[in-house]
């Protein structure tokens, strides 16, 4: 490159040097500094901890709900994981084993045949309908259309 070139190359403004790396490392830097003045009052503390666990099962709780579902069951599950691993060191170890597994099915799932695949769908379609049959969904459903069958009442 001729020092020409370098003249006319285009010189980083402010706003390109500064990455999100920097906004990222400055929030965790504040929740570091949160955490230490909520750990410094050990009954603040146990109530943190203690809402940390309870928001993280609930979330964790909806995502295995969720999981047979189109949408983001397993993200909402990692979440719940990811939730709890901010203050658990076994939730920690659960998420990074639950990730990489999750990585290694979807891999072998993803290289499998159509009819594995299909199977898959199947096997997720008969969930789902199961689910929604068990909860009832089917017959409220079918009462608004004025459709009364006894086969759609989930069993009592």
């Amino acid at each position: 490159m001729t020092s020409e070139d370098a003249d006319t190359e285009r010189k980083p403004r402010d706003s390109d040097t500064s990455d999100d790396g920097g906004v990222f490392d400055r929030v965790a830097e504040r929740r570091r500094q949160v955490r230490a003045r909520i750990a410094a009052n050990p009954t603040l503390d146990v109530v943190y901890r203690i809402a940390v666990a309870v928001v993280g099962l609930l979330v964790l709780a909806l995502g295995v709900l969720l999981i047979p579902y189109p949408g983001p069951g397993w993200v909402v599950v990692f979440a719940g994981l990811g939730i709890l691993a901010s203050e658990f060191v076994w939730a920690h170890r659960l998420l990074k084993f639950a990730r990489k597994y999750y990585d290694r099915f979807m891999d072998w799932f993803s290289h499998q045949s159509i009819v594995v695949k299909g199977a898959g769908v199947l096997l997720t379609t008969v969930v789902v309908l199961a689910t929604l049959w068990f909860l009832g969904t089917f017959s409220l459903v079918a009462g608004w259309f004025g459709i009364e069958r006894s086969w759609l009442a989930p069993p009592r």
